[in-house]
């Protein structure tokens, strides 16, 4: 992948280690049509098969990270939109909910930052991101009550990790509009910040300096065991551990730390 690229709707800037991936439909408040969606599922497979890469950052230009489905510009095509209904009734995992959980597939730290409004689609986006950081003034709603609708874009899979039943019940249910505060309160985000880009590349920037397989395998571990039954995440631990012990990344944080300087890493091996 080139160190930018760009495809409709959707950029990818490489500011050394960290890919930028960017919400590119500003007047819209990065709404999201058919061609973005189908931009960031690609963006994401672009960068997991990127093993040069240590981070990812999420974000939108504009006054708002992502407002959620643009129901205009998507209904304004009529053949077009029920051809993505018919996803529906795919027996695998669709488009929409790859939207979201593509990210979780992608073997380094994946941050959001979050900014202006951040609904339906765009928070199920966020959540698909490892970490969170919002401004403390951002709207943020799971908004698809508003239409009558449920969460699909893979949100329920993702909320379950963040908060109890009870808040994803009331916020679903309500589509309620809540602060970054309110949002950071409740465990839907990670941190807040004034400015979370930079909040996000400091965050991008800490991990970094460890070698990028234990971040991969742990990224994959946790996502893995978190919910599963206990002999099966003991399991995936072990199974993790063999995948990075006496690898050469492994090796260089044994050498690095022994003699109290950097570890010198190879790229990525773990997918």
């Amino acid at each position: 992948m080139s160190e930018n690229s760009t495809t409709a709707q959707v950029r990818i800037e490489k500011v050394g280690t960290i890919a930028h991936v960017i919400l590119s439909r500003p007047e819209k408040h990065n709404g999201m049509d058919m061609v973005m969606l189908k931009a960031v599922i690609t963006a994401a497979k672009k960068l997991a098969g990127d093993k040069e890469i240590r981070a990812v950052i999420l974000r939108g230009d504009g006054p708002s990270f992502c407002a959620g489905l643009d129901f205009k510009t998507v209904m304004g095509q009529p053949a077009k939109a029920a051809l993505a209904y018919t996803q529906l009734w795919w027996p695998m995992r669709n488009d929409f909910q790859s939207w979201s959980m593509a990210w979780r597939e992608v073997g380094v730290p994946v941050i959001a930052a979050i900014h202006g409004n951040c609904f339906g689609a765009g928070i199920q986006l966020a959540m698909g991101a490892d970490i969170r950081v919002t401004t403390p003034d951002a709207k943020i709603s799971i908004m698809e009550a508003k239409w009558g609708l449920i969460p699909d874009m893979g949100g329920v899979a993702l909320m379950r990790e963040l908060v109890r039943i009870d808040v994803a019940k009331e916020l679903t249910m309500s589509g309620r509009i809540i602060s970054g505060d309110e949002a950071a309160q409740l465990g839907l985000v990670t941190h807040v910040a004034a400015d979370p880009v930079e909040k996000a590349i400091a965050l991008a920037e800490e991990m970094a300096v460890r070698s990028p397989d234990s971040v991969a395998a742990a990224k994959y571990l946790l996502q893995e065991g978190w919910h599963a039954p206990e002999d099966e995440t003991l399991s995936s631990e072990r199974r993790w551990q063999r995948r990075v012990m006496g690898g050469k990344n492994q090796r260089a944080a044994v050498k690095g730390n022994t003699k109290k300087e950097a570890p010198s890493f190879s790229a990525r091996s773990v997918k």
